[in-house]
């Protein structure tokens, strides 16, 4: 039986930028059963998710943020080093990325990117304050399914509305879906832009995307 006990632990390690416990954990969790999608997704990524809570509390900073983000991108790829050549085969849909231009912003963009890589599917990440061309050259390049963009800002929420025009405008709306996200955007602005899909957190784009890649 294995000890759930132990996802706990790695959070804890990741949130307290415990490296070579956090690296011990996840080779004791592998040993113990538990798959690397498990680990990262009831282990790391909770971790991440609350630190990236406590910075928007105000209760950690910018630096703290950024070694725990640098920390799970190392347990990421040990992880991935350890998947079964069954799951690291799986493509289940192509998906560009980014924060849009004028938001800096990009550490909920950065978690929905690692859940959906350890998901099975292919993300071009086109990074932050990324002009709304990138995001169309991208997806037509590598033929993409969804274009999921954030703004963390209510002052870069109409760039993804634009983004929505510029997709039309490409003669690609009939074949790439849209999603949306960031702390201030809504389902009511998702509907208003005439994007397909709004999430509101890392675990409910994972959802989405699976289901609209479907």
């Amino acid at each position: 039986m294995k000890d759930e006990l132990i996802l706990q632990n790695i959070k804890e390690s990741l949130i307290n930028i415990e490296e070579e416990k956090c690296m011990n954990l996840m080779q004791d969790a592998l040993d113990d059963g538990f798959l690397p999608v498990e680990i990262i997704e009831e282990g790391l990524s909770p971790g991440m998710l609350s630190v990236g809570e406590q910075f928007e509390d105000g209760a950690v900073f910018l630096p703290q943020v950024m070694m725990v983000a640098a920390l799970m991108e190392k347990c990421v790829a040990f992880l991935n080093d350890n998947m079964p050549e069954s799951e690291a085969s799986k493509i289940h849909g192509i998906v560009v990325i980014g924060t849009v231009e004028g938001d800096v912003h990009d550490i909920g963009k950065n978690i929905v990117k690692v859940l959906l890589n350890v998901n099975g599917f292919e993300v071009h990440d086109v990074g932050r304050d990324a002009l709304l061309s990138k995001f169309i050259e991208k997806a037509k390049e590598v033929d993409a399914d969804i274009i999921a963009s954030s703004a963390l800002m209510t002052g870069t929420m109409e760039a993804m509305g634009d983004l929505e025009s510029e997709i039309k405008a490409a003669g690609i709306h009939d074949r790439v879906k849209t999603m949306v996200g960031g702390a201030p955007v809504t389902q009511y602005w998702a509907d208003k832009i005439g994007a397909d899909a709004y999430a509101e957190n890392a675990g409910e784009a994972v959802k989405l995307v699976s289901d609209m890649v479907k």
